[in-house]
């Protein structure tokens, strides 16, 4: 019998990611990327944050961060295995706090986080230079938390282009306006914020939220961070997120300007001088790059991963946890198309499912190629897809 065919569309980490997980599990992928690395994916900071990012009114969310996070050591194994290191980094995340009113606003973050059973614990000001000599004298408080890691985004894209070199993907360039008329048996349609221009079904449901963010070097002997750093500074958010290059990712703003990556002036000073606050060397770097990415936020603030009628499955909405949820996504995805693979958590992949909107529910999900019927037999293999 023939591999199933896929056609999957989108080179950002959502879609390298199923590329690959479906490959290893014996189909036959194309991807389809008219512009290889210029997608939010390269924006973004890497963090894998699903304790920071965590709200009460998504309990759904951050249980699929927290497993997510589990599948992130044996995820950026397998692709250290292709010889380029993700910059996989388990050191943790300091959240810090400027002024009185922002420890204030930590101090109700971790109460709400600790009725959620999550690990982290409140720091003095004196404590937080203790583990970060680097951040300024004025930080009066802050939270540590464990359980919050990072990658480096811009070798984990490398990564896995190399993987899916290995295991044999075919990639293809061109501008894709009607996915309907590709030869494939099932296609992914993960094109972040442009996910929607590719199905109709989408329509309303998802939409482009611009980032900024900066990119300095530290001198040789400039005092760096350690770990990741996130800041309230007078109640707004700044993140910093070091390399062990000396590289440092400052971002990140957050507007709704529809599909514009300008970088506009006013972001990048607002992310300087708020950073600056925290970290007073950042003085001493170099500047080296400014950017602005969309991201695909859902209406409701949850991916959609799933079938959204016939052979057609999107993997898009992520957000700012994109990077954080790629294993999980290619789980799902994988699963549903050949069967394959650990079955996803019941609740997490319900939760992502695109038919929670009736306007993407189309056909049923039980017509998915990867869905079993009454014998137990993934729908694929009725056809005998392949060439």
């Amino acid at each position: 019998m023939s591999a199933v065919r896929v056609a999957v569309v989108g080179g950002g980490v959502i879609g390298l990611s199923c590329a690959w997980q479906l490959a290893r599990a014996g189909a036959d992928v194309t991807l389809i990327e008219p512009d290889p690395a210029q997608g939010a994916s390269r924006i973004a900071a890497g963090m894998l944050a699903p304790i920071t990012e965590a709200h009460p009114t998504e309990p759904a969310l951050l249980a699929a961060g927290r497993r997510a996070v589990d599948a992130w050591p044996a995820f950026a194994a397998d692709l250290t295995s292709t010889g380029i290191d993700p910059g996989y980094r388990t050191t943790g995340t300091l959240v810090a706090g400027y002024s009185a009113d922002d420890v204030a606003a930590l101090d109700e973050l971790a109460a709400r986080l600790a009725t959620l059973g999550l690990d982290v614990e409140r720091l003095t000001g004196t404590a937080c230079r203790r583990s970060e000599p680097a951040l300024a004298p004025g930080v009066r408080g802050g939270l540590s938390v464990p359980g919050d890691h990072s990658v480096d985004n811009r070798a984990l894209l490398r990564a896995l282009w190399a993987a899916l070199e290995v295991v044999g993907v075919h990639v293809v360039t061109d501008t894709v306006e009607a996915p309907l008329t590709l030869d494939a048996d099932v296609m992914v349609l993960a094109a972040g914020a442009w996910t929607p221009r590719l199905t109709p079904t989408l329509a309303g449901l998802v939409r482009p939220v611009r980032g900024e963010n900066v990119r300095l070097v530290a001198g040789r002997h400039t005092p760096v961070l350690t770990r990741t750093v996130r800041a309230l500074v007078d109640g707004r958010g700044v993140y910093l997120v070091p390399r062990t290059t000396g590289e440092l990712v400052v971002g990140a703003t957050q507007d709704e300007v529809g599909f514009d990556r300008t970088v506009t002036a006013g972001g990048v000073h607002r992310l300087l001088t708020d950073a600056r606050r925290v970290l007073p060397s950042i003085d001493e770097y170099a500047l080296v790059e400014t950017s602005a990415g969309l991201r695909p936020m859902s209406t409701d603030g949850a991916p959609l991963v799933g079938w959204v009628g016939g052979d057609t499955l999107v993997a898009t909405g992520h957000g700012r946890n994109g990077i954080l949820l790629a294993p999980l996504t290619a789980a799902i995805i994988t699963h549903l198309v050949t069967g394959a693979g650990h079955t996803p958590d019941a609740a997490v992949a319900g939760a992502f499912a695109p038919d929670r909107f009736p306007a993407a529910a189309g056909t049923s999900r039980a017509t998915g190629p990867g869905e079993a019927d009454a014998a137990g037999v993934p729908r694929a293999a009725h056809r005998g897809g392949g060439r």
